[in-house]
Order: structure tokens, then C-alpha cells, then sequence
């Protein structure tokens, strides 16, 4: 097996045609790249439990995105590490190790869902499938390089354009198995006909003699149901959502495709070049591409390295965070001030549609670089980053005084227009790092900086849940103040002064509240993600900086041949 996958066994011959090293990269990424549809499992995995809405002891939002943040970070450390690794063995190899790891993290992942452990979940999908990611993200992309050497940009853009577009195909894998695999919970009527008692914030009937907890859905919680079903009372623990067995069948198709894609790669034979094209000679300063190499380790002694992964790792972060939650979020922005619109399965179409312009932005953003050079692509990306940003508060706050369907067509313009610089960033640093390093050792250095991916996977989340928590707890006090005492009891069967007890039972939640809420009360759902908005704005700021500083490597660290 070994010699099967050896460095050796896969160098082409002098007539290969290098366009076929294309689909196997693009097969690689578009199974990796389901990552970025992670938020299509959140609205399942957080009612596990009530499968209507969420339970007592259903996971939470913040815990199930944190799942996506692990991946990410082990995507980068994985990457860092085999980034040397790859340059050894070469990419048959590490495309195997890859297939093993990200279809197996989606296996122990579902058996983590299936016995309700999360830890199981997160070593699974988060660790090992983590890994997988990193793995099979570097394994194409330092091997294109090498083959399109006259179009470096483009290269990047093809391997890299394949994981933007994941979570396009994913899109309907994922809600089709889910539909599939989903079996409604047991319907015990509407609320006023059945006998309701609350213990420590939870709801109960008697069945039998004996006590069961049940979960209640309202008009406000309708548009939230995985599949649409009447308001009332629903027995928790008698339903399935069906992820756990998703989980199981995507790992099995993720794996396959990832095998055969492994064991299509090729790499360019030594001093191989493509007809017809002659290498530049001396350094392009006005783009900044060199004609010398960088080591591996030496590159980390340059502070080009460190401004690139500030660069990267900001640019990631304004993002990711977004992604983690984008079904979520739209739902929560929208969906309570456009119900007619705006529901899951319109939520979802908008998780397919930022698959689509991540995509589309990595290989326009990275092909266009080739001509305008990366320095300036990264100054667009930055600089009209900072606007949009800032405007997706103004359409949430403009939606919530005036619901019209025009702020949610600005606000979708504006995420779309962002999330193709975001795939272009990615699409982009590559390309950027062998303009910077040279392309000798490209690989290992594209991997070294991939943990300021690691990093930004950690500070979206990060922010974007811990402001929203912020921010949902202030609303739920603020809306409780104005809400009369006796309406509060008669909803929730106790009192306000047990509203900490409520909350953390998922029993009191805003769209319960403003369902007893005096008329005019102005939602605050809306604009729950304000504060993250302007955090990541500011951060773009920061990479602005650092992208407008950049100068060529001092010759000191170039390599002596």
C-alpha cells in the first residue's frame, strides 16, 4: 500500500494533460467544503430532543457552533503540520489519510448524536474531520501551482473555488436526508386543551400517571419547524430529526468520492514547464512577484509571513462567524419581520446561495489578481468590506421599523458581495505566498499559514454567539419589564421572578414573550447580530493595514542555489 501511495508511483509522464488534475482537485474541495454547511444541521442538532423546537436538555446554538469552530481550528493545525509532510510524500498520500479522517469524523460524529454525546461529536466531526479538512485542503493546491506556474492565481482558484461550492452541493444532500431521515413527535393537542404544569422552568403533562415533559409551540414558533405541523403540545424524546443517521450516510459518500479523487493526482515531473512558456526573469516589483524561493522555516522569520497571516486570519474571521450561524441568523433578522418570505426553507436556499458566491468568488477574485496583482485584490476585498459590513446593521435596523422586502434585497446584496471576497481571500493567499516565498516550497508555507484559519475560526464564533447571547438576554429582561405580571403567569405558569430559571429551560424566549407583548412592542430579534457586525468591520480594518504595508522578502532570506 505503501509504494501504491509513494511520491514516485504518481509522477506524470512527459504527455499527461495537466487540465486533468483539475476535477480531482474540484473532488477533493467539494466534499471537504461541506463544511461551510454547518449551519444546515444546527436548527436538528439544537432540537434533538423536542424535535419542534428545542427542549430543556437539547444543546444549545452556542454549544453546536462550536462543533464548526473545532473543525476549523484542527483544519489549520492539521494543515500546518503536513504542510512539510506533503512535500515528502506527496499529495496521493495525503489525500488518502484525508478521505479516512473526514469520512470517519462524520461516522463517530453521528454515533455521538445518536447516543446524545456531544463530546462524541466533537471529536468526531470537530478533531478528526477537522483533520480531514486540513488535510485534504493543502493536498491540491501547492500540486496546481506547480502545474499552472503561468497561472497561478487561476490555479488556486479552481482547487479552492471546489470547497466554496461544498455547501452548494451539500445544500440539498443535507435537507434531503434530513427529510428523509425526520419522524414528527408525538401531538398531544392544543395548549388550552391540555393540562400544563411547569417544575424549574419546564413544561409537563400526565400520561399514564406519570409526568412527561412536553414543549409548546406558538404562532411565533412556527416558522422555526424543521417541517411545518400545528401549534400545541408535542411529547419530547418520541420523534427523530434524523441528523444522526445524515451524519452516517454523508460520511460513506464523502469518503468514496475523496478516495478516487486521491488516487487520480499526479505531479509534474522535475524541471517539467508547460509548452510554450517562458518563465519571467527577475523580481515583478509592481505586483511583487519574486523569481527566488524562501524555505519553509526561513519564511517564518520574515514579517511578510506574519502580515499575510493578519491578512488572512482577519479577513477569515469578518466571515466564518457569519457562516457558522447564516440559517440562523437570516430566520432571526428576518423571518420575524417577513414571515411571508422569509422562512427555513428560505433560510436554507440563502446557506445554498452563499455556497454559490463563495464559490464564484474564489475563482473570479483569484483569476483577476493574476492581472491587477494580489495587493491590490486584497485592498478591494478590505476597504469595500468595511462598508458592507456596516450596512448590514442599517438594513436590520430599517426592516424593523418599516418590514419591507426591500431591506432584506439590500441586505442580501451586501452578504453575497461579501462572501465573495471571503472565498476570494482564500482563493487569493496561495497565489500571494508564491508571488512573496517563490513557489518552491509553497505548499509547506500555505500550510504553516493556514492556522490563522484556526485562529479566525475560533474568534467568529466566538464573537458572533457570545454577542448574540449578550444580546438575546438583554432583550428578553428589557421586553419582561414591559410585559404585565399576570399575562406572564397565565403564559408560562410562573412567575417573572423565576425568569433565569425559564430562560435556561428554553420554556421563555423572545418570540413567546412578544406574543403576550403589549401592541407596538418593536422586536428586538432583528438586531441581535449589530454589535458583531461593527466588531468585524473594525478587524477588516486592522488587515486594511497590515495588506497596505506589504513589501517585497528582503534578499537575506532567499534561498542561495
Amino acid at each position: 500500500m505503501s509504494g501504491l501511495l509513494s511520491k514516485d508511483r504518481i509522477i506524470a509522464g512527459a504527455e499527461f494533460n495537466r487540465w486533468l488534475i483539475a476535477p480531482a482537485a474540484l473532488g477533493i474541495h467539494l466534499s471537504i467544503g461541506s463544511v461551510y454547511a454547518w449551519s444546515l444541521f444546527n436548527p436538528a442538532l439544537v432540537k434533538r430532543i423536542g424535535v419542534v423546537t428545542s427542549a430543556a436538555d437539547d444543546w444549545s446554538l452556542k454549544g453546536v457552533v462550536w462543533i464548526f469552530t473545532v473543525a476549523i481550528v484542527f483544519l489549520g493545525l492539521s494543515a500546518a503540520l503536513a504542510g512539510k509532510w506533503l512535500e515528502t510524500v506527496g499529495p496521493r498520500m495525503v489525500g488518502v489519510v484525508a478521505a479516512s479522517c473526514w469520512g470517519g469524523g462524520f461516522v463517530v460524529g453521528g454515533c455521538g448524536i445518536l447516543f446524545g454525546q456531544l463530546w462524541l461529536v466533537y471529536l468526531g466531526y470537530g478533531v478528526i474531520g477537522g483533520c480531514g479538512l486540513g488535510l485534504g485542503y493543502v493536498s491540491p493546491v501547492g500540486t496546481l501551482i506547480r502545474w499552472f506556474p503561468d497561472r497561478r492565481g487561476m490555479a488556486t482558484g479552481i482547487a479552492i473555488m471546489g470547497f466554496g461550492g461544498g455547501a452548494m452541493l451539500g445544500k440539498p444532500m443535507i435537507d434531503g436526508l434530513l427529510a428523509f431521515y425526520y419522524r414528527a413527535p408525538e401531538y398531544l393537542g392544543p395548549a388550552e386543551t391540555v393540562s400544563l404544569a411547569t417544575e424549574a422552568g419546564r413544561r409537563f403533562v400526565e400520561i399514564g400517571g406519570s409526568a412527561r415533559e412536553v414543549v409548546v409551540i406558538g404562532a411565533n414558533d412556527l416558522a422555526a419547524m424543521i417541517v411545518p405541523g400545528p401549534e400545541g403540545v408535542y411529547l419530547t424524546g418520541t420523534g427523530s430529526v434524523g441528523v444522526a443517521a445524515t451524519f452516517f450516510t454523508l460520511g460513506t459518500i464523502y469518503f468514496s468520492v475523496m478516495m478516487i479523487a486521491a488516487f487520480a493526482y499526479r505531479i509534474p515531473a522535475a524541471g517539467w514547464q508547460p509548452k510554450g512558456w517562458t518563465p519571467p526573469t527577475g523580481n515583478d516589483n509592481r505586483k511583487m512577484i519574486t523569481q527566488h524561493d524562501v524555505d519553509i522555516n526561513e519564511a517564518l522569520r520574515t514579517p511578510q509571513f506574519y502580515q499575510l497571516w493578519i491578512v488572512l486570519c482577519f479577513n477569515v474571521t469578518a466571515g466564518i462567524g457569519v457562516l457558522a450561524v447564516a440559517k440562523t441568523m437570516m430566520t432571526e433578522i428576518f423571518g420575524t419581520t417577513l414571515p411571508a418570505v422569509v422562512d427555513l426553507k428560505f433560510a436554507a436556499t440563502y446557506v445554498l446561495m452563499i455556497s454559490v458566491f463563495n464559490m464564484l468568488g474564489r475563482f473570479f477574485w483569484a483569476s483577476l489578481s493574476d492581472f491587477i496583482g494580489r495587493k491590490t485584490t486584497y485592498w478591494i476585498f478590505f476597504s469595500l468590506g468595511i462598508v458592507l459590513y456596516c450596512s448590514i446593521p442599517y438594513f436590520a435596523e430599517r426592516v424593523s421599523a418599516d418590514p419591507a422586502v426591500t431591506w432584506l434585497v439590500g441586505f442580501y446584496a451586501a452578504t453575497m458581495l461579501i462572501f465573495t471576497m471571503y472565498g476570494g481571500g482564500f482563493a487569493t493567499i496561495p497565489a500571494y505566498l508564491a508571488d512573496i516565498f517563490g513557489t518552491r516550497f509553497v505548499g509547506g508555507i500555505h500550510g504553516r499559514l493556514l492556522t490563522a484559519w484556526s485562529t479566525a475560526g475560533v474568534l467568529g464564533p466566538l464573537a458572533i454567539t457570545s454577542l448574540r447571547e449578550n444580546a438575546v438576554i438583554s432583550a428578553i429582561k428589557e421586553l419582561v419589564d414591559k410585559i404585565d405580571k399576570t399575562k406572564f403567569f397565565e403564559a408560562f405558569g410562573a412567575s417573572h421572578e423565576q425568569l433565569d430559571q425559564l430562560v435556561a429551560a428554553k420554556t421563555v424566549t423572545i418570540a413567546k414573550l412578544m406574543e403576550i407583548a403589549p401592541p407596538g412592542t418593536v422586536n428586538p430579534t432583528p438586531s441581535l447580530y449589530n454589535d458583531t457586525m461593527y466588531l468585524m468591520a473594525f478587524l477588516l480594518f486592522i488587515a486594511l493595514i497590515a495588506n497596505s504595508t506589504m513589501r517585497p522578502v528582503h534578499p537575506k532570506h532567499h534561498m542561495i542555489v
